[in-house]
């Protein structure tokens, strides 16, 4: 499952292998067998969102970048006497 699959997929992979471990019925070896899974799911996961707090922190900027440019401008425009 360790696949190129969304943030989403990874999530409900992640529920259902807690929900397996959870049940009681799980033998030794696939318990583990499924915590590696978890646990490397889990660190895709957190990647994931890293990259996505990046892009919406580099917007964010880009945004106000912008609005600084657009005052600077305003400024300039203002002091135009025509």
């Amino acid at each position: 499952m360790s696949d190129r699959g969304g943030f989403e997929a990874k999530l409900d992979r992640i529920d259902a292998i807690v929900k397996e471990l959870e049940s009681g019925d799980t033998k030794l070896d696939r318990a583990i067998e499924l915590f590696k899974e978890g646990k490397h799911l889990a660190r895709e996961c957190e990647e994931l969102l890293k990259s996505a707090q990046l892009q919406i922190d580099e917007a964010m900027s880009d945004a106000a970048q912008g609005g600084k440019q657009r005052a600077k401008t305003n400024e300039l425009d203002d002091q135009i006497p025509f």
